[in-house]
């Protein structure tokens, strides 16, 4: 299988090689992005030439540049070929995505990161809506990739991801909260290990990983708080937690961005 991946990031990154390692023939490229430690993927010259002869482009570009990047690669690419957009979105924007690829005659996946990629790398859970879905469930599946069919309607598996973010986000904030008080109360520990139990056997390590996982990527997270809130919106049920732990987010993406 010929792979193109766009977006050579963190996680472009680690899927270029990843699925390098799993025997497919990669090319990468990214606009922003020279390309310099990506070891096993082989850096086209453009993304034109990233795409063409393809069976599957995947787009790990960031929400902002999605659409232009999926313009510009479903121009260069054949009618046999798949489209996987990979970046964290709202379901909008992936139905805007597929019926522009759609209109090109070619078949368009909604693929939702269920986990962290840097945790267990082509090993992290996804699901998969789109006319492509099935398509890329099975090709996936060979590679052993794990990855879940969510139905052919692109903007599943992205409303998906987004609930399961309610509850996610909304834990970590939660846990975050209750640390900070418990600290000004000189009680942390007592209140860690309070937590951790609720959690269950791995309960101490997730607080851990929630906690220093939020501050690090609270920029990301807010973005896609603030899609979920929308989506929620979208379904006209209420969102009082979500706003919430957006106002966190945004609050720790401004200290780690101001150093206050």
């Amino acid at each position: 299988m010929e792979i193109a991946v766009l977006g050579l990031g963190e996680a472009g990154r680690i899927y270029a090689e990843g699925l390098r390692r799993r025997g497919a023939i990669v090319r990468g490229f990214d606009p922003a992005y020279p390309g310099d430690g990506v070891d096993t993927a082989v850096i086209a010259p453009s993304l034109e030439d990233a795409v063409r002869g393809a069976d599957l482009a995947l787009s790990l570009v960031g929400a902002s540049a999605a659409p232009a990047v999926a313009t510009a690669a479903l121009a260069a690419m054949t009618s046999d070929a798949v489209f996987a957009d990979m970046n964290t979105a709202s379901p909008e924007l992936m139905e805007q995505l597929a019926a522009e690829a759609s209109a090109s005659g070619i078949r368009f996946v909604d693929v939702a990161i269920m986990a962290p990629v840097p945790r267990a790398g082509v090993d992290t859970p996804l699901l998969a809506s789109g006319t492509g879905a099935a398509w890329l469930t099975a090709a996936f599946g060979d590679l052993g990739i794990p990855i879940e069919d969510a139905g052919p309607q692109a903007g599943a598996a992205a409303g998906l991801k987004l609930l399961r973010s309610v509850f996610m986000k909304g834990l970590a904030t939660l846990v975050i909260e209750s640390l900070a008080a418990a600290e000004r109360a000189g009680s942390r520990e007592w209140m860690t290990s309070q937590i951790a139990a609720e959690l269950g056997p791995s309960g101490e390590a997730l607080v851990d990983r929630l906690v220093t996982g939020t501050a690090l990527h609270a920029a990301r997270r807010a973005h896609e708080m603030r899609d979920a809130r929308d989506y929620l919106a979208s379904l006209g049920t209420p969102s009082r937690m979500t706003v919430a732990s957006l106002e966190w987010l945004e609050s720790l993406a401004e200290s780690r961005a101001t150093g206050r």
